[in-house]
C-alpha cells in the first residue's frame, strides 16, 4: 500500500485540502479522504495534485515531421497538401524509428500533463505495402514505447482499406496502412497479444468513411463484440464533407448515424464541419468527440462548434494528434480561444454551477478522455487507477492564488515547466521534472532524426 497526502487535490467537486489517497498494489485507488490530518509513512505532496489527462488521439510518427511543414509553398496549401507531405515521411520510416518517435514523444506527453495515450495507429506495413513476417511489427513498437515511458496505452489497431468514399483503391503512398478484414483481425490478435504483455488495453479503429466500406466496418463490428472503445475520423475538412455528399447526399455524421448504432462506445476524432442537427446527434448519443484544437489549427480545418456542443450535453476529450504540441494545457487553452475567436467574445465554455473556465475544459475532458478509452482514469476517486500530476507549488505564479483560480492560473496563465512530478498506476514516472529513460530516448530520437532528415 502506497499513500499520498496533498495539501490541495482537484476531486470531483473541485479543489479539497488535506486530501489521503490510498494505491493499492496493482496502482488502483482504494480510498481517498479529505480533511484528513497526515499519518506516518505518508508520501507528502509538495503542490496541487490534479488527475492525469488521457490523450485520446494520437499518431505518434507524425512527430517526426512537426514543423517542417511551415513554409508558404502554395496558395492553396491546406490538410491534403500536408498529407501529400507526410506521405513521404511515411516511405521512410523503419520499426526502430516508429519505436523511437514513439518513445521520445510519449515521455513529452508525461511531462505535458498526460498519463494515457490512444495510439490511432495506421502503420502497418513494410514500405510498398507488403506486410512484416509479424503482421504486429508496428503495433509491437508502439507497446515496446509506451512500456519504456511507462505511459498508460490504449492500442487502436486502424483498419484502413480505400482511398475515397465508395470503395475507391488507395493509391500506393497508401498501401502501408492496407488491410482487408480478414488480416485486420489477425492484426488484432497480435496487438491483444502485445498489450497483454505490457498490461495494456486496445480497441477498434476506422480510419475513416473515406477507407472503409460499411460493410466492412459491419463486419469488423461483428467479429469484435463487447466494450471496447471505437474510434474514427470524421468530417475533419470541408471537402471530406462534399465528397461525402456527393457519395450518399449525406454528411458524414449524419451517414454513419443512420446506418450505425451510435453509443458511449464510439469516440468521433475531429467533427469540426457538422451541421445544428448533427451536433444535436452527437451531444445525446452519449459518444465522445475527440478535439485536437492545435493540428486542427496548424492543418487549417476549422473550429468546432464547441459551445454548441456543450449545450446538447455533449461529451468531448483532447488529443494532440500530429503533434505540433505535446501539451495537454495547450490543446484545452486553444480549444477556449477557438470560440473566443468565432464567437468574438470570452469565457465560452462554462458549465453548470462551475463559472471558472478551466473547471470545464479540465473536468469535461478528463470524463470524456476516459469514456473514450473506456477505462477507469481520469480521477481522483476509489476504483480509478493512480494516474497524477502534481503542479510546481513553489511557482511563484502559484503562490497566494485561491483555490478557485489554481487551474484557471495554470490553463491560461502557465505553461508545461509548472509540471512538476507524473504518477501512472501508482509509479512515479517523472520526478522533479526528471523522467529516467529521457537520456536513451533523446539518442534513440536523434539518431532516428538523422536519418530521416538524411533520406
Amino acid at each position: 500500500m502506497k499513500v499520498l497526502h496533498a495539501p490541495l487535490a482537484w476531486l470531483a467537486d473541485g479543489w479539497q485540502s488535506d486530501v489521503r489517497v490510498e494505491i493499492d498494489a496493482a496502482g488502483a485507488i482504494k480510498a481517498v479522504s479529505r480533511g484528513a490530518a497526515p499519518q506516518p509513512g505518508d508520501e507528502r505532496i509538495a503542490g496541487p495534485l490534479l488527475p492525469g489527462m488521457p490523450n485520446l488521439h494520437s499518431h505518434a510518427f507524425q512527430r517526426a515531421m512537426a514543423g517542417l511543414a511551415e513554409e508558404a509553398l502554395n496558395p492553396q496549401d491546406s490538410f491534403w497538401t500536408w498529407r501529400e507531405l507526410m506521405y513521404r515521411l511515411v516511405g521512410r520510416l523503419t520499426p526502430e524509428q516508429v519505436q523511437a518517435i514513439a518513445t521520445h514523444l510519449y515521455i513529452e506527453m508525461l511531462k505535458g500533463g498526460y498519463t494515457s495515450v490512444a495510439e490511432f495507429h495506421y502503420l502497418h506495413h513494410q514500405p510498398g505495402g507488403v506486410p512484416y513476417a509479424n503482421l504486429a511489427e508496428m503495433a509491437e513498437r508502439i507497446a515496446a514505447a509506451a512500456e519504456a515511458s511507462g505511459i498508460g496505452l490504449t492500442l487502436l489497431p486502424t483498419f484502413y482499406a480505400h482511398g475515397g468514399f465508395g470503395g475507391q483503391p488507395l493509391a500506393d503512398k497508401q498501401l502501408r496502412f492496407r488491410n482487408d478484414v480478414e488480416h485486420y483481425l489477425k492484426l488484432i490478435d497480435g496487438v491483444d497479444r502485445a498489450c497483454k504483455r505490457i498490461d495494456a488495453d486496445w480497441g477498434l479503429c476506422f480510419h475513416s468513411l473515406r477507407a472503409a466500406t460499411e460493410a466492412e466496418m459491419k463486419a469488423v463490428l461483428a467479429a469484435c463484440p463487447g466494450e471496447r472503445p471505437i474510434h474514427i475520423h470524421i468530417a475533419e475538412q470541408m471537402k471530406e464533407v462534399e465528397d461525402c455528399r456527393a457519395w450518399s447526399n449525406r454528411r458524414p455524421v449524419e451517414w454513419l448515424y443512420d446506418k450505425f448504432e451510435i453509443d458511449g462506445r464510439w469516440c468521433l476524432i475531429h467533427a469540426t464541419h457538422v451541421s445544428p442537427d448533427e451536433v444535436h446527434m452527437m451531444g445525446h448519443s452519449e459518444a465522445v468527440v475527440g478535439l485536437c484544437p492545435t493540428t486542427e489549427a496548424n492543418l487549417g480545418d476549422g473550429i468546432f462548434p464547441a459551445q454548441e456542443f456543450l449545450a446538447a450535453n455533449g461529451a468531448f476529450g483532447v488529443g494532440s494528434d500530429s503533434h505540433v504540441s505535446v501539451s495537454a494545457l495547450e490543446e484545452l487553452r486553444w480549444l477556449e480561444y477557438g470560440q473566443r475567436l468565432s464567437h468574438k467574445r470570452r469565457n465560452r465554455l462554462s458549465a453548470g454551477d462551475r463559472p471558472e473556465v478551466a473547471d470545464t475544459l479540465y473536468s469535461a475532458a478528463l470524463h470524456g478522455g476516459a469514456q473514450a478509452v473506456r477505462k477507469h482514469i481520469g480521477a481522483i476517486a476509489a476504483g480509478r487507477r493512480a494516474d497524477f500530476v502534481v503542479l510546481d507549488g513553489d511557482h511563484p505564479m502559484l503562490a497566494n492564488v485561491a483555490p478557485a483560480k489554481l487551474l484557471g492560473r495554470w490553463l491560461f496563465g502557465g505553461n508545461d515547466s509548472w509540471v512538476k512530478d507524473v504518477m501512472v498506476g501508482g509509479k512515479w514516472v517523472v520526478t522533479d521534472r526528471y523522467h529516467a529513460g529521457e537520456a536513451a530516448a533523446h539518442d534513440a530520437f536523434s539518431a532516428a532524426m538523422s536519418a530521416l532528415m538524411a533520406a
